[in-house]
């Protein structure tokens, strides 16, 4: 299976649900023009991230999401496209910083997968799990593309997240984000190439493509990174985004890679030969 992926990277207005969908339905459709087949957004892509108390009013279900992309896209599309969303979510009474990957086009228009974002930051400019419930699930799922994996942002600076995403079957791992600049040293961005080390990594080690898609713009004086980046199951960065600015990145998957790459690196199969060993050592842990 090959496809193409975008990463549309771009500045939301803050807390405007309405017309955030608005964007995000004409960059699917510039993207679908351009010949993505799966079109991937930051976290927080509907309102923004930094809402703080303002989660509970801008907080959506899936199934509004889906409909309200559904209802801006009819008529639009010629073709399947799938989009994978960062959204404030609303379910069951509870609010998470959730994803939903949703198949649209001009049939099979359905929710595929809603991650719920597992690691909540709690330090520096960060505050979320005061105002959002942590998830407790894996976000890996079968897709018309292939076996996809979801990470939102500080997932993926925790390595367990990663390692269990690719045991589980990932091919492809989708890393929504939201990452206000810092560490600055000279023209470099310390935590922008800190991202691209980590996918890289990843990459590398499990035999996955791994597709970063980042905010851009101002939130409360804060500016959001940009640079959003593609790996290759080698761990080759195959596609970059500017820095803070609107941008969409497009980038070829061909899974026949994850195979080359697993073939000739195979640390994946290690693992998972080791794996109830592994489960049996995590058991002893005490912590």
């Amino acid at each position: 299976m090959a496809f193409t992926v975008a990463c549309a990277q771009f500045a939301p207005e803050k807390a405007q649900v309405e017309a955030n969908l608005d964007k995000i339905a004409e960059l699917i459709v510039q993207a679908s023009g351009e010949g993505a087949d799966l079109v991937v957004f930051p976290e927080a892509s509907t309102t923004g991230y930094f809402l703080e108390g303002g989660v509970v009013e801008s907080a959506i279900s899936a199934s509004d999401l889906l409909a309200g992309l559904v209802r801006r896209l009819e008529g639009k599309l010629d073709r399947a496209v799938d989009a994978l969303v960062g959204f404030y979510q609303s379910e069951k009474s509870n609010l998470f910083n959730a994803s939903g990957y949703l198949q649209l086009g001009n049939q099979n228009k359905k929710i595929v997968n809603v991650y719920q974002k597992f690691f909540l930051p709690t330090y520096g400019v960060f505050d979320e799990e005061r105002f959002v419930s942590r998830g407790h699930d894996l976000g890996v799922f079968d897709t018309r593309l292939g076996r996809m994996g979801v990470l939102i942002c500080e997932d993926v600076w925790h390595s367990v997240l990663p390692t269990l995403t690719a045991v589980a079957g990932a091919q492809v791992i989708l890393i929504p984000s939201a990452s206000p600049a810092r560490d600055f040293t000279g023209c470099h961005i310390g935590n922008l190439e800190h991202y691209e080390r980590m996918i890289s990594m990843v990459s590398e080690e499990h035999g996955v493509f791994c597709v970063n898609c980042q905010l851009c713009g101002f939130e409360g004086g804060k500016g959001l990174v940009g640079g959003s980046s593609v790996s290759d199951p080698m761990g080759e960065i195959i596609g970059r985004g500017p820095v803070g600015e609107e941008y969409l990145l497009l980038a070829p998957i061909d899974l026949y890679r994850v195979t080359i790459a697993r073939a000739g690196q195979p640390l994946l199969s290690d693992l998972q030969s080791a794996w109830q060993d592994i489960r049996r050592l995590v058991v002893q842990i005490e912590v």
